[in-house]
């Protein structure tokens, strides 16, 4: 597993702007981070965001934030 995989990422439609924007509470509390016209676009924009997040952390020698957000619900196979 890669370091930026511990941190959930989704992305949401955001009906106001008429876009789907990401977001990553643990890395980026104060809301969402980038947008896209669709899912997949708003998505790969998240998860470069957080890869180049974790590795400036890392290169400041700072200490990564603790992933502390959960889904709801872990996925039973039925």
């Amino acid at each position: 597993m890669k370091t930026e995989d511990q941190y959930l990422k989704f992305v949401s439609w955001e009906e106001d702007d008429q876009l789907y924007v990401g977001y990553c509470p643990d890395l980026f509390p104060a809301g969402g981070v980038c947008h896209g016209a669709t899912e997949e676009e708003a998505y790969a924009q998240l998860c470069e965001l957080v890869r180049e997040e974790v590795a400036d952390l890392a290169k400041a020698g700072e200490k990564l934030p603790k992933p502390s957000t959960r889904p709801m619900r872990e996925a039973v196979p039925v």
